[in-house]
């Protein structure tokens, strides 16, 4: 029976990646992701609360060997605690969907960042996100702790951009890029939306997301004064 699912899932997945005329290569890896998200996909207890782009942003990061991140308004997702995500999606998520269930799929993300052989995760974020008032002071103060007990894995790293940096490319607004190993003609960019995501796949476009990317991270402070500055922060807060 479960074979017969994942054979209907991965029959649909080919269909929409023809209509929307995908090449061969991602087509490849998305089929290949399709198949593995079946045995070892945790989120498929989840998939009554999925929404689409979110379960492919889930496959997608199960696979990768790197994540690059910039974040204007938000700590990313992996990087939430349970308090902090909470908030958030009470304000903004999907009233028809439990908060509970959000949070859990949220947190659940974040098992790749510990797994064996995890993805290099780089994040640069912008210091407004840093500075927001998201939940109380507490909510807070407990998540930029938990941004300094990730820097100390050896695969993130986190930098900040400063409120007074100059212009720079990454001004247009967050993006995530998702890279495979041994595969950069896969490469992916997610770009959100006001209502949904952008999904970019033709390599030019997602070459200038990396040089993009190349230019935030140069712009940014460096990964100890991020940390010296997260930590700063963070002790106000706990005054």
């Amino acid at each position: 029976m479960e074979n017969a699912k994942v054979a209907v899932r991965e029959k649909e997945v080919a269909e929409l990646l023809e209509f929307y005329e995908a090449d061969a290569e991602l087509t490849k890896i998305l089929l290949e992701v399709t198949r593995n998200a079946a045995k070892r996909g945790w989120w498929q207890s989840y998939r009554e609360v999925l929404t689409p782009r979110l379960s492919d942003l889930i496959a997608l990061e199960a696979e990768a060997s790197e994540i690059k991140l910039y974040e204007t308004f938000f700590v990313p997702g992996l990087f939430q605690t349970a308090d902090y995500a909470r908030t958030v999606i009470t304000q903004l998520g999907n009233p028809a969907v439990g908060i509970d269930a959000q949070v859990e799929i949220r947190v659940a993300r974040q098992s790749i960042l510990t797994r064996p052989s995890p993805p290099e995760i780089w994040a640069v974020i912008n210091e407004a996100a840093l500075r927001a008032r998201v939940g109380s002071p507490g909510v807070m103060a407990g998540q930029l702790e938990r941004l300094v007990g990730l820097t100390h894995l050896s695969n993130v790293n986190i930098q900040v951009m400063p409120i007074d940096a100059a212009v720079h490319p990454g001004m247009d607004g967050a993006f995530t890029g998702i890279n495979f190993p041994h595969q950069s003609g896969l490469d992916v960019v997610l770009v959100p939306t006001a209502r949904s995501s952008l999904w970019i796949e033709d390599h030019s476009d997602v070459g200038r997301y990396k040089a993009i990317f190349q230019k935030v991270t140069a712009e940014a402070l460096s990964l100890e004064k991020s940390l010296e500055f997260i930590i700063d922060l963070k002790d106000r807060l706990t005054k």
